[in-house]
């Protein structure tokens, strides 16, 4: 029985240097001498920050440093000199010292801080240029001879193909196996990339829209599965469907990045009409006209960068 991570979850597109205070806060968690993640309270000598391992307590003094780091330029390079009093509820830390071995207290040697504000105003900007600059699209085939994609892209007069060429040092990222967000993508290869994989771009289009020059790209594989429930294990957070095409059984995982939304009482009755004439070997659109819902079109992603809700599948792409 195959075993799928359920991924239904906001797909935004955050262009990030290959090493930034934003990937650290989130890969890092709480190491033996950092900890990052997110500002849940603050007081004059401590600071509660959660992090992916769990929170943990910044223990402040008087020799602890304090250093802004600009969103725009995400490198502890860039810092510059700050104060707690920079600090504030939803700011991303980066904390240097030495972590308790309860894991619970950090005495804080460095405190690097993104705010909150930073961060959306980068966002803001970031999301407007993938608008203004971006590509999305279906892999439709790779050449490796000539190190270009033709991706498939959907628009309001049908679908038309594009060649995506390179820029000098272009930047891959792909989606790790059991997350869609941007934030958890690892580096990645123009290897890796593979015909059907969901592709976005940045970069610039040739006036007549036949190739398009990339300086950024960010794949994944993605699959939606549709079924019946079959078992729901509340321990291991899975649950069991039946595959409404192949009518094999496939195992859900909820994962931290699940997002879980209840069907519309009217859209539930039309799904299961639906499959209640599939098992009957009628023909969607035949006798009737009944047709089933809308699937989402292959996860690609509107022009806020967001992916439609679906069950998925990270293809080894905040």
């Amino acid at each position: 029985m195959r075993k799928i991570s359920l991924l239904l979850s906001l797909f935004v597109l955050v262009a990030s240097a290959f090493i930034s205070v934003r990937a650290q806060v989130a890969d890092s968690g709480i190491k033996p001498n950092l900890a990052a993640g997110e500002v849940t309270s603050v007081t004059e000598n401590k600071i509660v920050l959660q992090t992916r391992d769990g929170a943990i307590d910044v223990v402040l003094s008087t020799a602890t440093q304090y250093k802004r780091v600009p969103a725009d330029n995400p490198s502890l390079k860039a810092a510059t000199s700050s104060s707690l009093t920079d600090i504030g509820i939803g700011d991303k830390l980066l904390v240097t010292g030495q972590v308790s071995a309860d894991k619970k207290t950090f005495p804080a040697k460095a405190v690097y801080l993104m705010t909150k504000s930073d961060i959306t105003q980068r966002q803001t900007k970031e999301h407007e240029e993938w608008k203004t600059r971006g590509i999305s699209g279906r892999v439709a085939s790779v050449n490796p001879q000539t190190s270009e994609i033709t991706v498939s892209v959907r628009g309001i007069t049908g679908e038309r193909t594009t060649i995506l060429k390179l820029k000098d040092k272009a930047n891959f990222r792909r989606y790790a196996a059991d997350s869609v967000q941007y934030s958890e993508a690892k580096d990645s290869t123009f290897s890796e990339i593979k015909t059907g994989d969901m592709i976005r771009a940045l970069g610039d289009k040739s006036e007549d829209g036949a190739t398009f020059t990339a300086e950024k790209i960010v794949t994944g594989t993605f699959k939606t599965v549709g079924g019946t429930i079959k078992a729901i294990d509340m321990a291991k957070n899975e649950v069991v469907i039946t595959d409404i095409q192949t009518k094999k059984d496939v195992t859900i995982a909820i994962g931290k990045n699940t997002t879980l939304k209840q069907f519309p009482a009217e859209m539930a009755q039309r799904m299961a009409q639906f499959q209640m004439m599939q098992a009957g070997g009628i023909q969607p659109g035949g006798q009737g006209g009944m047709r089933p819902p809308r699937q989402p079109q292959g996860g690609q992603p509107n022009q806020q960068g967001q992916m439609p809700e679906r069950t998925g599948q990270g293809g080894g792409m905040r």
